[in-house]
């Protein structure tokens, strides 16, 4: 398997990009990697170059670049020239940390979609009390949906759960207001109605509607949300778990002898906890 690495994609490239990958390079021995970006920085960088072709480039993508632009414009970066890899089947698939905006319509403008599937989404393993994770899309690719995207959602989740998790028959549910049927807008109640359909058809393990309160219970294997909801609930998990965080940490500061101990006894626990529950430690997301 060959992959392409956008290396000068996100805040802290090349850096971060390089560490991850001479880190991914001792699990993936058989694999090979494209590295497009700054030759001089990538090797200084690099723990050595076994399995691995460095191709420079001149230009970056910057997060205030026109998505639309960016191909036209930016031909010689470093995440162009990575699509541009797959493309022509010089690489089976592209790492980035850069724009999601400009990788999006940048590898729409040049790879394409999946046949059938009209809108791409954007999907991740979130971490769950019962410690198998689920997998959520779409998480922003797309602010407004129809129906039958979440439809094709249900589909495209449901495979990479059961053929890249390895979960047999997994539990899909749709994202809304209410667990009844009932619930939920017009779009969600279409969408309830075509997921309903694939069940019936074996396409799917349909389990109905869920609340967000609920999602991180393990009551799903894919939970499925029309992007601009799946964004807000992704930063509301974020947001929630860096404040109960920075609470604990408050109370044991300020709490008595007795309170400072238990947090001292406490504390690697809890660090792995955090490293869990943050966008850190959740790594990537991928589209589907």
């Amino acid at each position: 398997m060959k992959i392409a690495i956008d290396a000068m994609g996100g805040d802290f490239a090349p850096e971060s990009v390089i560490k991850g990958l001479n880190q991914a390079k001792k699990e993936l021995q058989d694999t090979e990697f494209l590295i497009f970006g700054d030759e001089t920085k990538i090797r200084e960088l690099l723990e050595d170059e076994k399995n691995v072709t460095i191709l420079p480039t001149t230009e970056i993508v910057d997060f205030h670049d026109d998505p639309l632009r960016v191909v036209k414009t930016k031909k010689d970066s470093s995440m162009v020239r990575a699509i541009h890899a797959v493309n022509s089947g010089e690489a089976d698939a592209i790492v980035s940390a850069g724009s999601t905006g400009a990788l999006l319509t940048a590898g729409l403008l040049q790879i394409g979609r999946i046949k059938k599937v009209e809108r791409p989404g954007l999907l991740t393993t979130l971490p769950s009390t019962d410690g198998t994770g689920f997998d959520m899309l779409d998480l922003g690719a797309n602010a407004d949906n129809k129906a039958e995207h979440l439809r094709d959602y249900a589909i495209l989740g449901s495979y990479y759960a059961q053929h890249v998790r390895g979960i047999k028959n997994p539990r899909v549910a749709l994202l809304s207001n209410g667990s009844e049927e009932s619930k939920g807008s017009q779009m969600i109640k279409e969408a309830h109605g075509m997921l309903k359909e694939l069940d019936r058809q074996g396409l799917i393990n349909f389990v109905g509607n869920t609340e967000a309160r609920d999602i991180l219970d393990g009551v799903a294997d894919v939970i499925v949300a029309d992007g601009f909801t799946g964004n807000a609930v992704l930063k509301a998990i974020e947001g929630t778990l860096s404040t109960v965080f920075k609470l604990l940490k408050s109370t044991i500061k300020n709490g008595n002898l007795k309170t400072k101990i238990g947090g001292i006894l406490i504390k690697n626990d809890l660090s792995s906890l955090k490293s869990m529950g943050s966008s850190a430690g959740g790594g990537g997301s991928l589209w589907s």
